[in-house]
């Protein structure tokens, strides 16, 4: 990989991880539309640490008091009751899923998952899905002619099997195309939260997870010798850089605006990967790693 493709990467991967649109998706098809070898899946794990350092800096004060919320509780009955010590539970329960699916599916998504005919299908999928959770919130804002406005819920309303199914969708973005914030935002919607409340738990929800995932990823890079560690640091430092920004304005843009150019970009996108593969234009398995 050269400096400049860590340049771009990295900069994909700022742009794409916390949109509902999947970071991993773009990461391929930028490099199979450059006629560069795909960048891997350990590429795509250790940038990520990048965009999640961005979400730590960003959520400090929400994690620093979770974290020492959560950790007084484990000596201090009284503690249990208080929502940031639950949601330190929360966040760990709602991890589960994406652990154990990401250690049992492993050769899949390093594999047949990049099939760029899939990345195509979750990002159509995955946009109708998030299309129609987001006419649900809206709908319960706003009311309408014969019925009153609905009080969607807020984190303080998360309970075990909410984190649970919260966890089950950001499992489902093991698959490229999906998007993680996608994919837990559009569970978050159609669970009833509010937009703010759907984005923050799967911002904070994401954090042990692709932590664990970067450092796993980083072992077996280290043992392989297979991943250029120049240009990935440097795009993983762009990507934190650039993630910062993105999350901050998209935390602002959720409170007042609609995700609907976000589906319509994913199923538009989705139906031109589709078009160009079914040509010939393009090659479901373009810039795939020879490993």
């Amino acid at each position: 990989m050269s400096w400049f493709e860590s340049l771009i990467l990295g900069l994909v991967q700022g742009l794409t991880e916390f949109l509902p649109i999947s970071s991993s998706a773009h990461l391929r098809l930028t490099a199979a539309f450059a006629g560069w070898e795909d960048p891997g899946a350990a590429f795509t794990a250790i940038t990520q640490i990048g965009t999640e350092i961005a979400v730590l800096i960003y959520f400090r004060k929400d994690i620093a008091r979770i974290i020492s919320a959560w950790s007084r509780s484990l000596v201090n009955k009284a503690m249990r009751s208080d929502h940031d010590a639950q949601m330190g539970w929360l966040v760990i329960v709602g991890s589960i899923p994406i652990g154990v699916l990401g250690i049992t599916l492993k050769d899949q998504i390093e594999g047949p998952f990049r099939d760029l005919r899939v990345t195509a299908t979750m990002l159509i999928v995955m946009g109708v899905i998030l299309g129609v959770a987001d006419r649900l919130a809206a709908r319960d804002e706003t009311g309408g002619k014969h019925r009153a406005a609905v009080e969607r819920k807020s984190l303080k309303d998360l309970s075990v099997k909410d984190g649970l199914i919260y966890g089950f969708c950001q499992a489902m973005a093991l698959v490229p195309g999906v998007s993680r914030s996608g994919a837990t935002i559009s569970g978050g919607l159609l669970m009833g939260y509010t937009r703010e409340a759907a984005a923050r738990y799967s911002f904070l929800l994401a954090v042990p997870a692709v932590l664990a995932s970067g450092v796993f990823e980083l072992k077996d890079a280290s043992e392989g010798g297979h991943v250029s560690w120049g240009p990935t640091i440097f795009a993983t430092v762009i990507a934190f850089v650039v993630g910062y920004a993105v999350i901050a304005w998209f935390m602002k843009f959720i409170t007042t605006k609609s995700f609907m150019p976000f589906v319509y970009y994913r199923v538009l996108l989705g139906i031109v990967i589709i078009v160009l593969v079914a040509t010939g234009a393009l090659s479901p398995h373009a810039a795939e790693s020879s490993g």
